[in-house]
């Protein structure tokens, strides 16, 4: 029976995760509410991004904020980069654009252009996405600003991925479903601890107030979850859930990109807060033992009590995560949420693995 109640205790501690999951899965998302609507400046970071930013930039333009600027940073590119920002700056004197030249300090850092990029900023509401990013609507913009207030200086957003065909597009929008869920759900359960650049707000008090990125400026990566993660607090923290404050960006469209992607993010995580890592870590812990006791446990035991356990597991992983998947629009992936779930597990494992200690990697 030993094995057994293991194997209880395993699936308990999953069933917590997703009890947990769901104050976002049943979230009631606010109506719109545009009372409040703060100037603010709209920072975007680009390295050899020209194509991106000439498909990008009208969708940026024509957002229906009443009052707001673009800051857009050439990061030392090697393309046409510079020229697009110059040639959209021309005519529309809403956009700024900061230069940045490569020096032997901050060499190919993306946390030293965003700094300056913010430095340049007018307004106190920032709001950050990519260069490889387009918002869902006009809207966009509106809605992340409409969240800040005289409390919440952080607000995250969900930044979605473009559906396209494959089994690898499928992976990136599931694996991304399933960390904005995380996110967003520790935010709402008074525990923030990530956040995306793609779609994300903070005001400049609480940059500088916290000396930016100063901690991890010489981590390559980080610009985003790292500094959410010694910032958000209970208190300063909301989330913008609607569907038209989503973004989507084009995603990886090799293994190897993905792979390299992922492994720079899990690089990043290991200077997450110690309560952090130790539940995102039980969570992934937790999981494993949970597919591999499924596999062993009908050769020890008749199959009514196992199948019982196991059916209750899985059907809380489809209420919870079938609702946010809804939320975030990403409906086609909850037939999959199982089989997901167990590929997502073992291409972790395989990263976790590989991933031997290097030197940090330059952000593009």
């Amino acid at each position: 029976m030993l094995l057994l109640y293991v194997f209880g205790t395993i699936v308990l501690i999953n069933c917590g995760y997703y009890l947990l999951f769901s104050k976002f899965a049943f979230y009631t998302i606010p109506e719109k509410s545009f009372q409040e609507t703060p100037p603010v400046s709209l920072i975007i970071c680009a390295k050899n991004e020209a194509k991106n930013l000439q498909e990008h930039l009208p969708f940026w333009l024509e957002q229906n904020h009443p009052d707001f600027e673009i800051i857009l940073i050439n990061d030392a590119s090697a393309d046409e980069t510079l020229d697009v920002m110059e040639d959209f700056a021309l005519k529309h004197p809403s956009i700024k654009i900061v230069n940045v030249q490569n020096n032997e300090a901050f060499w190919a850092s993306k946390k030293y252009a965003l700094t300056l990029g913010i430095k340049k900023a007018s307004n106190k509401h920032l709001i950050f996405t990519d260069a490889d990013c387009k918002p869902a609507t006009k809207h966009w913009l509106v809605e992340m600003a409409s969240q800040f207030s005289s409390q919440k200086e952080l607000v995250l957003g969900y930044g979605a991925y473009d559906k396209t065909n494959g089994f690898l597009n499928t992976c990136i929008r599931y694996e991304t479903m399933l960390t904005a869920t995380q996110y967003f759900s520790y935010a709402l359960a008074g525990m923030p601890y990530m956040g995306v650049g793609r779609n994300l707000g903070y005001t400049s008090s609480l940059y500088y107030a916290n000396n930016g990125f100063i901690s991890h400026i010489k981590v390559a990566s980080g610009d985003d979850d790292l500094f959410v993660n010694e910032n958000a607090t209970s208190k300063n923290t909301a989330i913008c859930v609607r569907e038209e404050s989503f973004t989507y960006s084009i995603p990886k469209n090799t293994w190897k990109k993905w792979i390299n992607q992922k492994k720079r993010h899990i690089t990043t995580s290991k200077l997450y807060k110690p309560k952090h890592k130790l539940l995102l870590g039980l969570f992934y812990v937790a999981n494993l033992l949970f597919w591999v006791g499924t596999a062993v446990i009908f050769f020890f035991y008749s199959w009514e009590i196992p199948a019982l356990i196991i059916g209750i597991r899985l059907l809380l992983q489809y209420v919870t995560l079938g609702n946010a998947a809804k939320k975030l629009k990403e409906n086609d992936l909850i037939p999959m949420l199982p089989f997901l779930e167990l590929f997502l597990i073992c291409m972790q494992m395989c990263i976790f693995i590989s991933n031997r200690p290097s030197k940090n990697p330059r952000w593009k």
